[in-house]
């Protein structure tokens, strides 16, 4: 359980990256709810991912850096922004060698720590955090003193600010994040969805469901799709044995079961289009009528999703659910 709730975050880490830097907000924040689960499951977090943990605690905080109403920590006076450079120094200290990357990012946070407070009129609430955040050092005192004449003036739109925009930081993360990346490649879940589709036999069957003439390219991009239907299989079945890894969260669930879509490996390449067409002259049975009756008692009229990720149905989707309930209502 242990080894897998690890590579399960490292899974959930470079979905994390992946969709901070394309700005996907809705796909960051169901992979947000997945790494947190995963993080709060921790006993202690294994020395070799101490940056993956930080990492994933930075981004969550950097995405909503300019809602001061947000707190993570039970300090109330601490910002998203402030609560974010705390992991950043913990990142920092577990590089090998600090680059002017580095430095630009913590100077990049720190500024905006400060502007957004600006930006919301906070003056007084931005001096106090300018006294916490820097120290009595000559390094920190030209920044420390431009920063102090600024909120004097109670400007936030000095060029000073502006140069050190946040969109600036956003864009020193990604480089952060290529980096990261890069240096940090793991293939854990790839490697366990490997060993598991060997043990049960599912090759032969991933490559029997391969459509009828498909050419050299059409084939390796059906691969490339039945790997990444399998990774999530497996991913799914860990979560659901996994008992210490609090994942209440619904919306978690939710993504990894529609990502599955049809749990079926047919659905994959050009089979799609038949199974939809299929899908759609398929007789309700007594047995499914049965299911959904069951699931709106238990989790109401309108979540469908949920209904149909948690009952036993043949080919059906949310919208399908919602028509054959007003059918039944009738």
């Amino acid at each position: 359980e242990a080894v897998a709730a690890e590579w399960m975050l490292e899974f959930a880490c470079s979905c994390l990256c992946r969709h901070f830097a394309e700005q996907s907000g809705a796909e960051f924040q169901r992979w947000r709810d997945v790494a947190q689960a995963l993080i709060k499951g921790l006993s202690q977090i294994p020395p070799r991912q101490k940056k993956t943990v930080y990492l994933c605690q930075l981004l969550i905080r950097i995405a909503r850096g300019k809602s001061l109403g947000l707190k993570f920590e039970n300090d109330q006076r601490i910002s998203p922004l402030e609560s974010a450079l705390s992991f950043w120094t913990l990142l920092e200290r577990e590089e090998m060698k600090l680059e002017k990357l580095h430095e630009d990012i913590r100077r990049l946070i720190q500024i905006q720590i400060v502007a957004v407070y600006m930006e919301n009129r906070y003056f007084k609430e931005a001096t106090e955090v300018l006294e916490r955040l820097f120290t009595d050092s000559e390094s920190d005192k030209p920044l420390r003193v431009k920063l102090a004449t600024i909120i004097k003036a109670k400007d936030p739109y000095v060029p000073l600010l502006q140069s050190f925009s946040y969109s600036l930081l956003i864009s020193k993360i990604k480089s952060y994040i290529e980096l990261f990346m890069t240096e940090n490649e793991t293939n854990f879940l790839i490697q366990e969805a490997t060993k598991q589709v060997a043990s049960k036999g599912l090759e032969a069957t991933a490559w029997q469901n391969r459509p009828a003439g498909a050419n050299e390219n059409d084939t390796s991009d059906l691969e490339t799709k039945q790997r990444f239907v399998l990774s999530i299989i497996l991913l799914r079945d860990v979560l659901g044995q996994m008992q210490n890894c609090c994942l209440d969260a619904d919306s978690s669930w939710m993504y990894i079961n529609c990502l599955l879509g049809l749990n079926n490996m047919q659905n994959v390449g050009k089979n799609e289009v038949s199974l939809a067409r299929s899908r759609k002259r398929q007789r309700w049975t007594p047995l499914e009528d049965l299911e959904l009756k069951s699931g709106v008692r238990k989790f109401g009229v309108g979540n469908w999703a949920k209904i149909l990720v948690r009952g036993n149905f043949n080919n059906r989707t949310s919208v399908m659910l919602k028509d054959r309930w007003r059918t039944l209502s009738r």
